[in-house]
């Protein structure tokens, strides 16, 4: 761990000089207590840094949660092996891709069964939070179930014992988004108000006591509510295709389910704070977490070792080194082939920008972590999915 100034650590080997200078930025927030926790994948974020821990008292800034509000991992240990799954693979990876949308603004062409309980769910929490989420997204239940871009990813994977297990990434969908740039909106008008001059704009915030705050805090817990069913809705899609390739059910040994874009008050040096993890996620003692590399690279399940400094947290994976854009003008096809060799994956262009190259090396992150995690398994992917 580094103190790079009083109110800001790092645990991260690797870190960009613009990416420091936006985490001093966000620092430097007077309403910050104690100080930024930096994570081991930190990289350059929209206001506050993607991979920081942002504890403050009496105030919120929408943009240090993120716009993918909720988004997280979940993990499911089943009872087969390696040795058990079909030598080929690719019927099992179609059946994933035919059983969830994939790509951003993907929807299902209707609610399924299992979702109709969770939706259900989800509008009796909304109802008493005493918000439409119509009014951020009109068809927000038939996103419940679906994978969306970019980072995120559906896996079958081995682990040291080669024990398989699946595994997922995603969040609020597009839901989510519109509720948090609306939310990131209302803070910014907040500060023209206010006349409040900000060193980035994007760090607007919303206090404590307003009721654009109070609106903000419940719009925000049902989206994070919102992505953690996403997740299990995905998942239990993902056990059922497995189950039908295994002509066996899925016995589910462990499940695991965290978020790393999300807002909750805890009790930090005997003050109640609002801690913010933006790319990160909670790792109190015993705790258990995911975090998972790039595609094509190790993915770990982590037991927390409640670190203080930290706010009790840890990464939420290997953090981007090249930008999309960057990342396309840099590498080729070809390159991303050679890097997925052994893995069935649909084999595409489309995912240029996601090659483990664009990002931090996982084994660096994981070795910056050890101070706030516990490595439990280590996994390695036989079958990736994800949308273009």
């Amino acid at each position: 761990m580094q103190k790079i100034t009083g109110r800001l650590l790092s645990w991260a080997s690797l870190l960009e000089e613009n990416t420091e200078q936006q985490a001093r930025t966000t620092a430097a927030m007077p309403f910050v207590f104690p100080h930024v926790a930096l994570m081991p994948d930190a990289h350059l974020g929209l206001g506050a840094t993607v991979g920081s821990v942002i504890p403050t008292l009496g105030a919120v800034m929408p943009a240090a949660v993120g716009v993918d509000i909720g988004c997280g991992m979940i993990a499911v240990r089943t009872q087969f092996t390696r040795a058990e799954l079909p030598e080929d693979l690719q019927p099992l990876r179609e059946q994933i891709e035919r059983a969830i949308p994939l790509s951003a603004g993907a929807t299902n062409r209707k609610v399924v069964a299992t979702a109709a309980p969770r939706i259900a769910e989800l509008e009796t929490m909304a109802e008493a939070a005493g918000f439409d989420p119509a009014g951020a997204l009109k068809g927000w239940r038939n996103q419940l179930g679906t994978l969306g871009s970019g980072n995120h990813f559906i896996e079958v994977s081995v682990d040291e014992e080669d024990r398989v297990w699946l595994f997922l990434h995603s969040g609020s969908r597009g839901v989510g988004n519109k509720i948090a740039q609306r939310h990131i909106a209302v803070a910014k008008a907040a500060m023209t108000t206010w006349w409040i001059e900000l060193a980035d704009p994007d760090l607007a915030y919303l206090v404590e006591g307003t009721p654009e705050f109070d609106r903000y805090i419940a719009e925000l817990r049902w989206a994070q509510h919102f992505a953690l069913l996403n997740r299990e809705e995905m998942m239990d899609r993902v056990v059922r295709q497995l189950s039908e390739v295994m002509g066996q059910p899925v016995d589910e040994r462990e499940r695991i389910n965290c978020h790393h874009n999300f807002t909750q008050r805890e009790e930090h040096w005997g003050k109640s704070v609002w801690v913010s993890r933006k790319g990160a996620i909670q790792a109190r003692k015993g705790q258990l977490g995911l975090i998972p590399g790039s595609m094509g690279t190790a993915s770990y399940v982590v037991e927390g070792r409640g670190n203080k400094p930290s706010l009790e947290s840890s990464p939420h994976g290997a953090g981007r080194m090249y930008s999309r854009s960057a990342a396309r003008r840099t590498f080729t096809h070809e390159q991303l082939r050679a890097a997925m060799v052994g893995i069935e994956y649909r084999d595409t262009d489309a995912f240029l920008d996601e090659i483990p190259a664009a990002y931090k090396p996982i084994d660096q992150v994981m070795e910056d972590a050890r101070d706030l995690v516990t490595i439990r398994h280590t996994l390695r992917q036989v079958v990736n999915v994800k949308g273009d």
